[in-house]
């Protein structure tokens, strides 16, 4: 069956306010693809307008190659599992999973073949005779996902399911649903604000903000090669440093880094980058490395405020000397036990770092930051990418 979607210049507005702009996007048949961005960016509602909660203002969805305009939620070959699951406690298992083909008129018999089949897919066995209330928060999310399935839609919509479990059940059950969606074949659209879902989940993912799609790409590279500021800032964490184009051979950019001296990087996937230009030089913290101050590759002389051990890594809080600025770095344990005596606050130490591993993109202005909890919440003016 073709799970396929395809959004053609779909927009959203409610009343004065665009949630959504002008986007077209596709959907592979049998891919897990996610939406990923900060609340109110309008992933959510492209969710709801490709399950027919929502009817477009503009533009049209195509689901399996099909226009799906004036066909109602229950008769699109769509599933959707929302945040709460919405699972009904005072039914059993058997009978929520059930529910979608009761209501199609399927036989008791046919039901109870289906139900047993989903339960030993999501490996809860001999459950079905339990009541919701009974169940783990893992359990739930399983049951969810056996009911979405229990009527073979072709697309499965899941809006941010994992959001309310702890850290080690939220890893678990990314693992069971990457694992469910590989063993079904059926399309998978994910919602979600955590990139640790999105990245370790997806086929591709979709960074929105604003209503605007910003990339799409595979996760490796939107982590790699971004296209806007606001992809480098979100995904990840990334430094970001204002530079003006010195000039450029081929992918590699010269920088000047103003007070900082002279930098270089990668320049970003189709990036036109003139010279003179402002720009934003991105470095991940794990990419820069102790380094002396007779190292020639680009470097930053900074002073240590704060380590922080992370058990896997360790990450420090430093201050640019030539501007004040903000640095992160992160090293692997084995690393910052090598320069232990170097690391600790108040020392001034070199890091520096391969400048095929730094993203330069034209300057943006930066991504809106929220200033109590330092996340990146919306893009600046950066404009969306080409889907």
């Amino acid at each position: 069956m073709d799970g396929s979607v395809r959004l053609d210049e779909v927009v959203m507005r409610f009343g004065d306010f665009t949630a959504i702009d002008k986007t077209t996007l596709e959907i592979g048949s049998g891919e897990f693809f996610s939406f990923l961005g900060p609340s109110g960016c309008g992933k959510t509602t492209l969710l709801n307008i490709i399950s027919g909660f929502l009817v477009p203002s503009e533009g049209q969805v195509f689901i399996g190659g099909e226009p799906v305009a004036g066909v109602p939620v229950n008769r699109r070959p769509t599933a959707m599992i929302f945040q709460n699951l919405a699972l009904f406690p005072l039914m059993t298992v058997f009978e929520n999973i059930e529910f979608g083909l009761e209501v199609r008129g399927v036989d008791k018999r046919k039901r109870r073949e289906v139900s047993e089949r989903l339960l030993s897919l999501v490996a809860l066995e001999g459950s079905g005779s339990k009541k919701v209330t009974e169940l783990s928060g893992g359990q739930k999310q399983r049951i969810a996902i056996a009911r979405a399935l229990a009527v073979e839609p072709r697309v499965l919509l899941l809006d941010e399911p994992l959001s309310a479990l702890d850290l080690k059940l939220r890893q678990h059950m990314r693992a069971e649903l990457k694992a469910i969606q590989r063993k079904t074949g059926i399309t998978f659209i994910y919602i979600t604000h955590d990139q640790g879902e999105a990245l370790t989940m997806s086929d591709r993912v979709a960074v929105m903000s604003a209503g605007r799609i910003q990339q799409v790409a595979e996760p490796r590279t939107l982590y790699r090669s971004p296209k806007t500021g606001f992809v480098a800032a979100f995904v990840g964490e990334n430094n970001r440093i204002e530079t003006r184009v010195i000039d450029r051979d081929g992918a590699c950019v010269r920088l000047d880094g103003g007070a900082l001296g002279q930098l270089a990087g990668r320049a970003g996937e189709g990036s036109t980058l003139a010279n003179g230009e402002a720009t934003a030089l991105f470095v991940r913290p794990e990419y820069l490395r102790p380094v002396s101050e007779a190292d020639a590759c680009p470097k930053f002389a900074v002073t240590i405020e704060a380590v922080h051990f992370e058990g896997a890594w360790v990450m420090l809080e430093t201050r640019l000397d030539a501007s004040g600025e903000l640095l992160r770095v992160q090293l692997g344990t084995e690393l910052s036990r090598r320069h232990v005596e170097e690391l600790v606050p108040g020392k001034s130490v070199w890091f520096g770092y391969d400048p095929e591993d730094a993203v330069v993109l034209p300057d943006d202005g930066g991504p809106v930051v929220d200033e109590a909890t330092g996340e990146v919440v919306e893009a600046s003016r950066s404009g969306a990418a080409h889907v």
